[in-house]
């Protein structure tokens, strides 16, 4: 479960050409749509009808075929939480959705999403929690039957309550490793007095720690808030209307209407200017926020503000977008921040809307507050350019459409306005707010809601503040004096000249995978056989610092902030992914822009600047999410990380993709030009494009690649499989934290294409599916033991998990690792839980699996693997990690294997490639040293709980606490935080 999805909508649009455009998507759409409301930006035929009960049923036929979306919105979130010291409860109750009914068990729930293949999840945020599957549209009455059955039939034991009030602090514990999270806690909580949202949505510490003994208001919890009339179901996809509604009617007709709900109680207004400071233990770059109270968000007849908001989002692009002056100034020429962006999210209530900045030095905090407050009196007093608002709504509208390219997040568009008002149609009314927003309303809302009495300035830094930091500041200060001047404008947009068209050349030698789509986005990828297996020796980081030099960094024709203006309407960009033997450079842009942003990526691409104030901003960038961003504030992936560099020392794979800090430090201009020019070749090429972008631009993108790369020669390299480590190996990093963060692996020699590529996924699939309950792991540790917020398996380098839902393209490898993933537990957990994983492991490799978890596995993977390519872009780059390996299609190459695969076949497999009596194991920990006591001296870990447990797994944890390591004092080694990326640590 996640604690939220979006609070910042995740597409915002005019609505000029949306209708229009969408209605490409499918050839029917278009005639559906031609008798829609002139302006309405959402395109999709949209039923609804209610239940008796006050159960609405909205019904969206979107026309992409086969699958379904459930959404099911419920009003209520953790602003509901009006009782003292019951804060984060709505969050935690999402929690308890998962544990079962008196007639489905929780496991039986799982198995049942398991059997349907379903992506099923749920989030809670300020205002609603929704639960949310996507599915192949023959299991939609499976699904609704069994939500029907959770919503009405919720059952569970106090027990199950106290355990999974456990697995919610492991959340809180690896939250709070994010300064961010830290820092909206804090201002939160200093900003309001008496509105409920004065927590976040996890909610106090001390409630959280406190929700064991909560088992009896939980139930007066569901009871009031989980009823019809405050739930809605959205179903959207390849459905039918009038047996959609039946299927409801059938499964949530008797469910019955409940009590009014308590009122939350009003904030009186705010007395400000407030300050707050967030002192950070580790070593971080410093933030600093300036915020405001906002309005409520929804543009209804019971909003005093109604429209507000929608000012405030085109004022925050205006002023804080990467298009704007200030970002320019203090990002880009400056170099004063990191991170500049305005956080206006929607809110029910009048919430908090502001400024983020992440400074550099935390000595130009006071100067950065500064320049903040001054640009938002300028706001206040100056109008805005109607040309930029142009702008803005070109971008908004472009971002609208690129969002809508499948069911899901048809369906997620919106839930937001639907929980919020329960009407569909209170997106169109967003959309059409904005297309309305004059400078006058800028002016309007700035001095409306830009004044010191709203605003709350919080910062966070490591060590102490510089003088002037902890400084309110003001804004009204500011207006009407000549500080309120305005910062220095952008100058007028570049002309941006249109490439030449080359016709294509004879000597043409990369290779070309086009897929065809009635879309009207179009995906273009340009991947590169290279990657930090290239980088020399002495300088590890030179690849990924090359592809940013492209990517974040002008051309020869134009300078990075004209690059960004000129993207910035078609609310299109340009990114890269380096790993180890792949670069890739990919945009999604509308067919609409489609001739534009060609003209300006390519030339990044292929004519770079390589200007030096572009260098020293990307170099010092990169060197800061190193050290600060993964180091500092994400144990978890440092903790994988890690483990890769450990498992691959002296080997080609040995150094993290990104570098270490101080061999980028060192990496100069003429460098990256040397490793352009040698390693971006038409030889190391395959360029991929989906999309309906037509023959002449192909040909276009054929004459420049074949007319500015050079030939190259294919790569030959052949990367030697890594030694596995010769018995338990453990490295334990010294970092403070409230938690332990775990990894532990070993190379593997199956990559796709390898005989049991098949059967160990679908191994992996059964030991820990990334984000699934279902998954055996995660059911022993978290559900039944309550340890952490979840367990999981990879057969497959898989970055960034914490944030990504599924399995992300551009990582393929001639060389993979088997690794188990345990998020942070408790800390006197740590020992039992590296025991429990490697006791787990062992089991099956010792008694595999049996037939009817083999039955079960496979057919979740038969139906789920389709959902994971359903976008057009990721269909897209699946199919250039294929062709990496030499394979067709990966939903065909997954279900042919799985076709033909025996249960004997999976546990052989097993028995050959995962023995775990050879795997490094790296943990992060504030107690590294009495860790390693316990490791080495093999000492009982016993596991405590706070409520009972079966006698079978008692019995079983007798066993795991003593269940032998065998380590020797040489086996585990202590690195201070530190030293980690600074150098290779383990050659």
């Amino acid at each position: 479960m996640q604690t939220m999805k979006m609070t910042r909508r995740s597409m915002l649009a005019g609505s000029l050409m949306a209708g229009a455009a969408l209605a490409a998507f499918q050839p029917g759409l278009a005639l559906a749509q031609a008798a829609a409301p002139a302006g309405d930006i959402y395109p999709f035929p949209t039923h609804i009808r209610d239940l008796p009960n006050g159960l609405r049923v909205i019904v969206v036929e979107t026309g992409f075929p086969d699958i379904v979306s459930l959404q099911i919105p419920v009003s209520v979130g953790s602003r509901n939480e009006v009782e003292p010291g019951k804060s984060g409860f709505a969050h935690f109750f999402e929690h308890m959705m998962f544990r079962g009914t008196k007639t489905l068990s929780g496991p039986e729930y799982n198995a049942t999403l398991k059997s349907m293949g379903a992506d099923s999840n749920a989030y809670t945020s300020d205002d609603r929690t929704n639960y949310h599957m996507t599915i192949n549209k023959e299991d939609l009455e499976t699904a609704l039957r069994i939500e029907a059955d959770r919503f009405q039939n919720l059952d569970y034991s106090e027990p199950d309550f106290r355990t999974e009030a456990l697995a919610v602090l492991g959340e809180y514990n690896k939250n709070v490793a994010n300064p961010i999270s830290k820092l909206f806690e804090v201002q939160r909580n200093a900003a309001f007095t008496t509105h409920t949202y004065k927590h976040t949505t996890m909610g106090f510490i001390a409630d959280i720690e406190a929700m064991p003994d909560q088992f009896d208001y939980s139930r007066q919890f569901f009871d009031r808030y989980y009823r019809p009339a405050y739930t809605t179901i959205i179903i959207a996809g390849d459905v039918q209307p009038d047996a959609a509604f039946a299927l409801v009617e059938k499964y949530w007709s008797d469910w019955k209407a409940g009590p009014e709900l308590p009122p939350v109680p009003a904030e009186p207004a705010p007395n400000g200017p407030l300050y707050a400071h967030v002192p950070w233990d580790s070593e971080t770059l410093s933030w600093v926020s300036v915020a405001f109270r906002g309005p409520g968000a929804y543009p209804t007849a019971t909003n005093p503000a109604a429209g507000d908001m929608q000012a405030l989002d085109v004022l925050s692009a205006y002023a804080f977008s990467p298009s704007s002056p200030l970002y320019q100034r203090l990002v880009v020429t400056e170099q004063k921040l990191q991170a500049l962006a305005g956080y206006f999210p929607d809110s029910l209530d009048p919430g908090l809307i502001g400024v983020l900045a992440q400074v550099k030095d935390k000595a130009d905090i006071p100067y950065v507050r500064e320049a903040i407050q001054q640009e938002l009196a300028t706001m206040r007093t100056t109008p805005a350019d109607p040309a930029r608002l142009a702008a803005i709504r070109s971008s908004l509208k472009y971002g609208f459409a690129a969002g809508l390219d499948n069911t899901e997040s048809v369906a997620d568009a919106i839930v937001p306005v639907v929980a919020a008002t329960r009407d569909p149609g209170t997106l169109n009314a967003v959309y059409r707010a904005y297309d309305a927003i004059t400078p006058d309303d800028i002016l309007r809302v700035a001095n409306t809601y830009f004044t010191d009495k709203g605003m709350i300035v919080t910062t966070l830094a490591h060590g102490d503040l510089p003088e002037g930091g902890d400084a309110k500041g003001s804004v009204d200060a500011k207006v009407g004096s000549a500080a309120a001047a305005p910062v220095a404008a952008l100058a007028a947009p570049a002309a941006i000249a249109s490439r030449p068209v080359l016709e294509p050349s004879a000597r043409q030698s990369f290779r070309e995978l086009i897929e065809p789509s009635a879309s009207p986005l179009i995906d273009v990828s340009l991947s590169f056989r290279t990657g930090s297996v290239d980088d020399p020796e002495g300088k590890e980081g030179l690849a990924a610092l090359t592809a940013q030099m492209v990517t974040g960094a002008g051309s020869k024709a134009l300078t990075y902030a004209q690059i960004q203006q000129a993207l910035f309407p078609m609310a299109a960009g340009f990114g890269a992914i380096v790993d180890k033997e792949m670069t890739t450079f990919s945009g999604t842009v509308h067919r609409d822009n489609l001739d534009g942003w060609y003209d300006v990526v390519m030339g990044q691409l292929l004519e770079p600047g390589f200007r030096e104030e572009d260098f020293s901003r990307i170099k010092a960038a990169t060197v800061s999410g190193i050290r600060v961003a993964l180091r500092g504030n994400n144990d978890e992936e440092l903790g994988n990380e890690v483990l890769y560099e450990h498992l691959y020392a002296e080997h080609p794979y040995g150094h993290l993709s990104t570098g270490h800090a101080a061999a980028v430090e060192a990496l100069t201009l003429d460098d990256v030009r040397a490793f352009h020019e040698a390693h971006y070749t038409q030889a190391a090429l395959t360029v991929g494009v989906a999309g309906a972008p037509g023959e002449g631009f192909l040909n276009r993108l054929r004459g420049d690649l074949g007319a500015h790369l050079p030939d190259g020669r294919a790569a030959s390299r052949q990367i030697a499989a890594a030694a596995r480590p010769s018995g338990l190996k453990v490295t334990l990093v010294q970092k403070d934290s409230r938690a332990a963060a775990i990894s532990m692996g070993f190379p593997i020699e199956v990559k796709r294409g390898h005989p049991d590529f098949v059967a160990l996924y679908l191994a992996r699939a059964y030991l820990g599916e990334h984000r699934s309950s279902s998954s055996y792991l995660y059911q022993r540790m978290r559900e039944i033991r309550g340890m952490n917020y979840g367990d999981y398996a990879y057969t497959e380098y898989f970055p960034a998990g914490m944030y990504l839902t599924a399995p992300p393209a551009n990582v393929a490898r001639s060389q993979q690792a088997f690794r188990i993933w345990v998020r942070p537990v408790p800390l006197e957990q740590t020992h039992f839980a590296i025991r429990i994983a490697k006791y787990e492991l062992d089991k099956l490799v010792q008694g595999g699996m049996s037939e009817a978890d083999f039955e079960a596995t496979k057919s979740f993977l038969v139906k789920s693997t389709g959902l994971l390519t359903a976008r057009q872009g990721v269909h897209l780059g699946y199919s250039l990690d294929q062709a990496f390996y030499g394979l067709g299609t990966f939903t065909a190459y997954i279900r042919d294997g799985l076709a033909t695969l025996t249960r004997q076949q999976v546990n052989d497999a097993i028995a050959r490639h995962l023995k775990g009596d050879d795997m490094a194991i790296v943990v992060v920990t504030p107690n590294a040293e009495a860790l390693k006591t316990a490791l080495v001296d093999d000492v009982a870990s016993p596991i405590t709980y706070v409520s009972e447990k079966p006698a079978e797994i008692l019995e079983e944890d007798k066993v795991i606490a003593v269940y032998p390591l065998d380590l020797d004092a040489d086996d585990v080694r202590i690195v201070p935080v530190a030293e980690v990326f600074e150098k290779d640590l383990f050659g």
